[in-house]
């Protein structure tokens, strides 16, 4: 791993593919415990969930279903302040156990709009699994069940995470480069 450069900025390394995995695997042998004859809903959040969502799916041991909801609150590398639902959930929840998967909980402005949402469709349980978590950067009370890495509030980019849309395909994780 090395520095890249993505539109005007650089980013360098931070965590390998390897390590990310690892986490992830870990992640999975929780939730299989966890949910273990709940046939749970897993709720992926499109884009940047992606990478994190096929990943620890492939690694789950329980019967389960995925679907994928699209909500957007970024442009650039700031929040926006505005949730954007650009594809809706359009599956019955009532009385089923939800995970969401959510590749970073940053200002925690999208997952605060988003969880109430859901709340009132009256599911049996709704949990929140993620990626990366910037516990410095959260500034809406949002509960986070479940985190492979808590982070700097630093830009990252790779493993489904972009900046202005490029860099969601880099295997790793980057940090935006320190001037």
């Amino acid at each position: 791993m090395s520095v890249i450069n993505v539109h005007d900025k650089s980013f360098v390394p931070y965590l390998s593919e390897e390590t990310i995995l690892g986490k992830i695997r870990e992640l999975a042998a929780a939730l299989s415990n966890d949910y273990a004859g709940k046939r749970p809903l897993f709720i992926a959040v499109l884009n940047g969930s992606f990478m994190f969502a096929s990943d620890l799916f492939k690694e789950l041991h329980i019967d389960a279903e995925i679907c994928f909801i699209k909500l957007a609150s970024y442009k650039g590398t700031k929040s926006t302040g505005h949730v954007i639902t650009a594809i809706g959930l359009d599956t019955d929840i009532t009385d089923r156990h939800i995970v969401i998967l959510e590749d970073i909980i940053d200002t925690g402005k999208t997952m605060s709009e988003f969880l109430p949402q859901l709340r009132n469709q009256h599911p049996a349980s709704l949990k929140t699994a993620v990626l990366l978590h910037k516990p410095d950067a959260t500034a809406y009370e949002v509960p986070v069940d479940y985190c492979c890495f808590s982070i700097p509030n630093k830009f990252v980019v790779g493993y489904g995470l972009d900046y202005d849309g490029l860099g969601r395909n880099i295997r790793e994780i980057y940090q935006l480069k320190e001037d």
